[in-house]
């Protein structure tokens, strides 16, 4: 990206991109420029190290982390940077993610990472576009018109049930 990134979206695997989509494409839909890299705190412990370190000093506000299994990425990562980190637990093959949760979710006191639920990077996205927009008039007015269209759609559908009924309604789904 052209300009200087303010959020970073970082995985632990190649495999982890499809859920963390969801982080890019909030970004992508307010505008905030981002970066996306695979960081592994298993297998790239020096590489995770220098980026969480120098984060802060290249411009990044948020740093968004998604991790699977052991899922240690968000909070090495937090441990080593002054930023905000957003913790994205990706669903595992054999526990379906509740091993990245709890791995994510138990930081020790003075080592936060906000959590959102497993899978759900879009959230992470979102919440790292409402840190921005808290110090961002025009953006916290972008994140005010995208809940009233959140809002609006709710609206149209519940009337559009109250129109069809269950059975009508789940027919042309």
């Amino acid at each position: 990206m052209s300009e200087t990134p303010l959020v970073a979206i970082v995985m632990g695997s190649d495999s982890d991109l499809p859920t963390m989509q969801g982080a890019i494409a909030i970004c992508e839909h307010f505008g905030i420029p981002h970066e996306v890299a695979i960081l592994s705190a298993h297998r790239t412990p020096l590489a995770m190290a220098e980026f969480a370190q120098n984060a802060h000093q290249r411009g990044l506000k948020v740093i968004i982390a998604g991790a699977g299994g052991a899922a240690h990425l968000p909070g090495m990562i937090a441990s080593l940077t002054p930023l905000p980190v957003i913790g994205v637990p990706v669903p595992s093959r054999h526990l379906h993610g509740v091993d990245s949760l709890y791995s994510i979710v138990q930081m020790p006191a003075g080592i936060p990472v906000a959590t959102v639920a497993i899978g759900n990077a879009q959230n992470a996205g979102l919440l790292a576009v409402q840190l921005l927009a808290s110090h961002d008039p025009e953006l916290l007015e972008q994140v005010i018109a995208y809940r009233q269209e959140l809002a609006a759609t709710v609206t149209a559908k519940n009337q559009k049930l109250q129109t069809l009924g269950a059975s009508a309604y789940l027919q042309q789904q």
